[in-house]
Order: structure tokens, then sequence, then C-alpha cells
């Protein structure tokens, strides 16, 4: 594939530092929920914040969110892992100006040479040519349709959508095509498009599952510091449901020892909301985002972050992460068994999950192409 850049700033200064190793000035990182911005992984060359010994009384600028064209060679992504529910997806963009600390997309931006902590947060790709690429897609004569995900990744409607537009652009396509779709958000953004998503659920081809973590605004300004608030997200859930379109919500993740007290309270909430299905993921902590999640404990809860991370490695086999298919989404033990059989309980007793949605594909009418030629039959 291959990119057209904005142009990129270089990265953070090495020595804005507030404590602790590498731990960056919350002055310049204000409004962003990563404490990191170590290199990618894959780099030649690695870069650490030190102290040189200066005093530092200036005001320092604030992080700006930079986007960059990317321009892929196709669009739709495949995938063959057993515990996932599709086998198709599109993320309109890379990265995430949501800032979600525990998002488990992190470590994927050190395939672009950037650090998986604030650059995922503040350099962001936009697909700007998604819909064209998935016309191209769709109108081959080989291509047999199934539900296409899109948010499985990074969400397709963080702020940047409201001016670069790729996910309507997407949807728009899907929506002309009678294609079904599953969208997975935590953003309310996601209600502009309904006269595209109401007509296409009527016909059993569309879905969306709103992401709650926590109902606290306070925690989920720090733990998600540009993503709506829940009540927002809850809001998105009502319009949604009025619109006749399926809704689910993901508690996901479920943070040991933080989140997991609010497990019937968000089920509740998004039951009285009008969400009928509803779905959970504990914790994940692949590669980098250990760290991360480790790096802001430390700021924002200090007196729980080793007991957060020990209920987390009790989840995992004693790891910090455990990538089993099968396990990797609830962890193990008998701490994870439990946060399975509360979510089940509360989830029965609401009357979640008493009907799941199956996906229309038979409607399923490909574009043709200019220059192109229409079925005979």
């Amino acid at each position: 594939m291959s990119f057209a850049f904005d142009g990129f700033e270089p990265s953070l200064p090495l020595v804005q530092q507030q404590k602790g190793p590498e731990r960056i000035d919350p002055a310049v990182r204000r409004g962003r929920a990563a404490t990191l911005n170590r290199s990618g992984r894959y780099e030649a060359e690695i870069r650490e914040l030190t102290d040189d010994g200066w005093d530092r009384d200036e005001e320092l600028p604030p992080l700006k969110t930079e986007v960059a064209v990317e321009k892929p060679k196709t669009v739709i992504t495949r995938n063959d892992s057993p515990d996932i529910a599709f086998d198709r997806s599109i993320n309109p963009y890379r990265g995430c100006e949501h800032g979600c600390v525990y998002c488990f997309a992190r470590p994927t931006h050190a395939y672009m040479g950037l650090s998986p902590g604030l650059d995922f947060e503040t350099k962001l790709f936009a697909k700007q040519g998604a819909a064209e690429l998935l016309e191209k897609e769709l109108a081959n004569p080989n291509y047999k349709p199934q539900t296409i995900a899109i948010g499985t990744n990074t969400d397709p409607y963080q702020p940047i959508e409201r001016t670069r537009r790729v996910m309507r652009s997407v949807l728009e396509v899907l929506h002309r095509t009678s294609h079904p779709v599953a969208i997975v958000t935590k953003s309310n953004l996601v209600t502009r498009d309904i006269d595209l998503l109401a007509p296409m659920a009527a016909e059993g081809l569309a879905k969306v599952a709103i992401s709650i973590t926590t109902l606290d605004p306070v925690l989920a300004r720090k733990m998600e510091p540009r993503a709506p608030t829940p009540a927002k997200r809850l809001e998105a859930i009502r319009q949604l449901s009025a619109a006749g379109i399926p809704v689910a919500v993901m508690v996901a993740p479920i943070l040991p020892g933080l989140t997991d007290h609010e497990i019937e309270k968000i089920l509740a909430a998004a039951w009285e909301a009008g969400a009928r299905e509803a779905g959970y993921v504990l914790l994940r902590l692949p590669l980098e985002v250990k760290d991360l999640v480790r790096g802001w404990l430390e700021e924002n809860y200090p007196d729980k972050a080793k007991h957060v991370l020990s209920l987390v490695r009790s989840t995992r086999g004693g790891k910090d992460y455990d990538p089993t298919f099968g396990q990797r989404q609830v962890g193990t033990g008998p701490y994870a068994w439990t946060i399975g059989r509360r979510f089940e309980m509360a989830a029965r007793r609401l009357g979640f999950n008493e009907r799941k949605l199956t996906m229309r594909t038979d409607l399923f009418d490909p574009p043709v192409l200019q220059g192109g030629q229409y079925a005979l039959l």
C-alpha cells in the first residue's frame, strides 16, 4: 500500500517528563490518556525521554491531532479467527483520537513506524478513498456477501469523522448495494447516519453496538479522554432504538478492580435506553498496552494500580496477557469466571440476548462500475 502524508511534525521533545522514566509532562499531553510515547517496536533506533536537569517554567504547547491520508490498495480486511463472529471488516481510520488508554489496537501503530502511545492518539491516518475501493471489491464477480464489521479496530466515528466523512461514504456504498453491516462505536456521532441505517435495519441489513466502559463521567474522561460521555452514549442507544435500528451494548473492556462493579448498572441503563443484545470483553494487555495501562494506573489511581494488575494477571494464567483463541476475550480462572457469571445473570434477568439478529445477504445488489455490464439475471 502507499501513503500520502499531510506532514507529521516531529515527535515530542525528549526532555518533557514529570515523574518516572519516560513519563511525559502532563502539561504537554493535556486531554490525552497515554503517559508514554516509546518508539515503535520495529524501529532500528529507540528514543527514550531523559531529564536534562533544566527547570522548565515556560508554558508548553498542547498536543495537536495530525491526520495523514492513506491510500491502500484494498479496503476489506479478512480474518479467520475462530473466536470472532465475522470474517471481514473495514477500518476507515488508523489510530484513534478517542485515546482510550486500554485500546488493544494501539500496537498496530508500530507497523506505521509510530508509537502505540501518544502517537496513536495524535497521528492518525484517514483512508480517504475507501468508498471507491469498496465499490470495486463489491463489484468483483467472485465476491460473496457476508456481514462487514466496522469499528472492530479503531472507532469509525472518532472526532475526525465529522469533517473527513470516510465512514459516511463507506456506509453510503453499503446502503446503495444492500450489503449487511455491523458497527461498533462509542460515539454518539453514529446517530448522524440514522437516515442510512434505519432503512437498512428495516431490511435486516444493519445493527449497531455501543461500547460503554463505565457510567462514571470522571473515570471516563481520564480513561477515554476524547470519547463522548457515558450519558451521550446512552442517548445514542435511545435514538438508534427509536429509529428501529437493533442496538447492542458492549460492556468493554471490563477493568478488574476498577470498573467491574458497574457491570449490572451498565446493563440496566443500556436496557432502559433500548439495547436488546449485550456482550462483554475482559481487559486485554497485548504488547505495548500493558505498559501504557500500568503508567496510566500509577498516575491516576496509584493506590489501586498493583491490585488491578494483579487481578488482570489472575485472569491470564499469571501473565499480563494470553492471546489464546477462545480465552483472550474473557480470560480464565476464578475471577474471570465470576465476571462471566455476573454478566450472564444480569443480562438474563433483564432480557438481553433472547433473540439474536440474523443479517440478510440475499438482498445484495453488486455495484456496476463505469464501463461495466449489468447481469442478465
